[in-house]
C-alpha cells in the first residue's frame, strides 16, 4: 500500500476574501451548485422535500445538506443514481470580519489511489472556481 493509500481522507481548502455569512448562504443554496460545483455539474436543480436533485454527468443524484445552523458546517450527502450514497464534511470558518476559509473533507471510501488524486483535483477546481466567484461578488 503506498503512502497515498494510508490516508482515509484529505482535507482541501481555500480561503475566501468574503464575510463567513455570505459564503456560507451562497454554498448552502443547493441551486448555486451548478456554478461551482463540477463534479455535480449539472442543472435543473430542484426541491424534492428534504433533499435537493439535480442533473450531473453521472445522471440524476440527490444532495441533503444538514439544517442551516450557526457553525458554519455545510455536510452534505450526495447520492448518485446507482444508490451509493456518499457524505461530505464540509465547513466555513470565519478568519476576520471580511474573510473565510472553505474546507471540504475528501473521503477515500472505496476509491483506488489514481480515483482519489483525480477526485482531489477536482475538489480542488471547485474550491477555485467558488472562491472565484464570490470574491467577484
Amino acid at each position: 500500500m503506498s503512502e497515498i493509500s494510508s490516508f482515509a481522507s484529505r482535507h482541501l481548502a481555500t480561503v475566501i476574501d468574503r464575510p463567513e455569512r455570505e459564503v456560507y448562504d451562497y454554498i448552502s443554496d443547493p441551486r448555486n451548485l451548478p456554478t461551482w460545483a463540477t463534479g455535480l455539474g449539472g442543472g435543473d436543480v430542484q426541491r424534492e422535500v428534504e433533499q435537493w436533485s439535480m442533473t450531473s454527468p453521472m445522471g440524476r443524484v440527490l444532495i441533503s445538506f444538514v439544517p442551516d445552523n450557526p457553525y458554519g458546517v455545510l455536510d452534505h450527502t450526495v447520492t448518485l443514481p446507482t444508490g451509493e450514497s456518499t457524505l461530505n464534511p464540509m465547513r466555513v470558518i470565519a478568519l476576520d470580519a471580511g474573510r473565510c476559509e472553505v474546507v471540504f473533507t475528501l473521503r477515500r471510501g472505496s476509491m483506488s489511489d489514481q480515483e482519489f488524486e483525480e477526485d482531489a483535483r477536482a475538489v480542488a477546481g471547485d474550491l477555485a472556481e467558488l472562491k472565484s466567484i464570490l470574491e467577484q461578488a
